[in-house]
């Protein structure tokens, strides 16, 4: 009898799970289309977030946070020079190197786009739920942050 509970509860969860990776991608999806990432890659994307958490950083620093070998980083970064969005300085330690770091117009955008998936998002909440469903979605956000917080 706890055998079949068990099954039905895995298998329940594995659907669960499904749905819920399903859902998440989604969101996502729209968020992002609020954000206006605009012609940006993922790479791109990902290297100016982590220059925003960790600040400025060497090409080679990038490279190794980012999983990435440095000849691959190297188009990423120049991309991003010619957007405007990173500019370099010489490392004073080490005058071979540069140091990257978000420029102002970079932060101002990234300010802008958080701020718009913010405002369609609670936009949309007030709209499509009832007061009664908020409080639910609240309850629900409250165990999805248990799957993740340690």
């Amino acid at each position: 009898m706890n055998a079949a509970l068990d099954n039905n509860q895995g298998l329940r969860a594995h659907a669960l799970a499904q749905d819920l990776r399903s859902l998440l991608g989604k969101i996502k999806r729209r968020l992002r289309e609020q954000g206006q990432v605009g012609g940006l890659s993922s790479s791109q994307v990902s290297v100016l977030l982590r220059l925003e958490k960790d600040g400025p950083a060497t090409a080679s620093s990038l490279a190794r946070a980012e999983g990435m070998r440095p000849q691959s980083i190297v188009p990423v970064i120049a991309a991003l020079e010619n957007a405007a969005l990173v500019a370099g300085t010489p490392d004073p330690s080490d005058g071979r190197q540069t140091i990257l770091s978000l420029t102002k117009a970079c932060r101002t955008w990234l300010e802008q786009g958080r701020a718009a998936r913010q405002d369609w998002l609670t936009r949309t909440l007030q709209a499509r739920l009832s007061a009664r469903e908020q409080d639910k979605l609240a309850d629900a956000v409250a165990l999805l942050k248990r799957l993740v917080d340690d």
